[in-house]
C-alpha cells in the first residue's frame, strides 16, 4: 500500500531524514516513534506529497508521487486520510460543515444530502449528530474534536490509508481509549493501512502491527513489539530508557500477535 525507498529529505540544507525505507501492507497499522525532531511528522507530509524528497521513491498502491504533476497527486490523495495534531477542525465551521466540507465544497450534492451522509459519518465515529451537529468545535471535548476530525477525514476522502500524527495527545484516558477503539476499528471494517505518529507507548502497543524508531533522522529500528522490547541497539534502548516502565505495565500476552 505505502513504501518509502531510500528516502532523504533536507529543509533549508539542513537534514532531516537520511535514507530512509520501509513498507506498510493493507491493513497493516505502523507506529512511527522517536524524540522530537527526528523527522516523524515530515514522513507524513512526504507520503501526502505535500513535501518532496531530494532522494529516493515514495509509492502508494505502486505510484511514485514524487514524480508526479499536482493533479494526478490530488487524484491519489483521495485514497489517503490525515489527521493533524489536534484534529485542525476549522473553527469558525460547525461540526456538520468540518465533517461535510469535502462534499459541500467539491461536490453538486444537496444541503440535506450531506447532512445525510454527515449523520451517518457521526455516528460511525460514536458521536450523536442530533447533539454537536451545529456546535462548534470548541464547544467540544479534545476526544470529540479528534473524533470528528477522523471522521472529517473518512468522509473527504474514502481512504485505504489513513495517516494519524500524535492521535490521543493531550487527550484522558477516556477519550484516548475512544480514539485507539476507532482507530481499530477503521482498520478492520474497511480494510484501511494505518500510519501512526506518536510517543505514547502504552497508546502504540495496543495499535501497532510494527514499530519504526527514528533517531536523529535515520532509521534505527523496524519490527515487532517483541523484537522491540528485547532490542539490544544502543540508539533504541537510549531512545526506550524512560519508557521501559510501560513495557512492564501491558500484560505479556499484548506482545503476541
Amino acid at each position: 500500500m505505502i513504501e518509502l525507498k531510500n528516502i532523504s529529505f533536507a529543509y533549508e540544507e539542513k537534514p532531516i531524514l537520511k535514507n530512509i525505507s520501509f513498507k506498510v501492507g493493507p491493513s497493516e497499522s505502523l507506529v512511527i516513534m522517536g524524540p522530537s525532531g527526528s523527522g516523524k511528522s515530515t514522513i507524513l507530509r512526504l507520503i501526502l506529497g505535500l513535501e518532496c524528497p531530494q532522494e529516493g521513491e515514495i509509492l502508494i498502491e505502486g505510484q511514485n508521487i514524487c514524480t508526479m504533476k499536482e493533479k494526478l497527486k490530488r487524484e491519489v490523495r483521495k485514497k489517503i486520510g490525515m489527521v493533524f495534531q489536534d484534529g485542525a477542525l476549522f473553527d469558525s465551521l460547525t461540526v456538520g460543515e468540518n465533517v461535510g466540507y469535502y462534499l459541500l465544497e467539491h461536490t453538486d450534492m444537496s444541503d440535506e444530502e450531506v447532512t445525510a451522509r454527515v449523520t451517518q459519518m457521526l455516528g460511525f465515529v460514536g458521536l450523536d449528530a442530533d447533539e454537536i451537529l451545529d456546535v462548534l468545535p470548541d464547544q467540544l471535548s479534545g476526544g470529540m474534536q479528534r473524533r470528528v476530525a477522523i471522521g472529517r477525514a473518512l468522509l473527504s476522502t474514502d481512504p485505504s490509508v489513513m495517516l494519524y500524527d500524535e492521535p490521543t495527545t493531550g487527550l484522558d484516558p477516556k477519550a484516548t481509549e475512544q480514539v485507539l477503539n476507532l482507530i481499530r476499528k477503521l482498520r478492520h471494517e474497511r480494510t484501511i493501512a494505518t500510519v501512526v505518529v506518536t510517543h505514547q507507548i502504552v497508546d502504540a502497543i495496543s495499535i501497532a502491527d510494527r514499530f519504526v524508531v527514528l533517531l536523529a533522522g535515520e532509521l534505527v529500528f523496524d519490527g515487532g513489539l517483541e523484537e522491540l522490547r528485547d532490542s539490544t541497539d544502543d540508539g533504541v534502548d537510549t531512545f526506550l530508557g524512560p519508557f521501559r516502565a510501560s513495557f512492564e505495565k501491558v500484560n505479556r500476552r499484548q506482545f503476541v500477535r
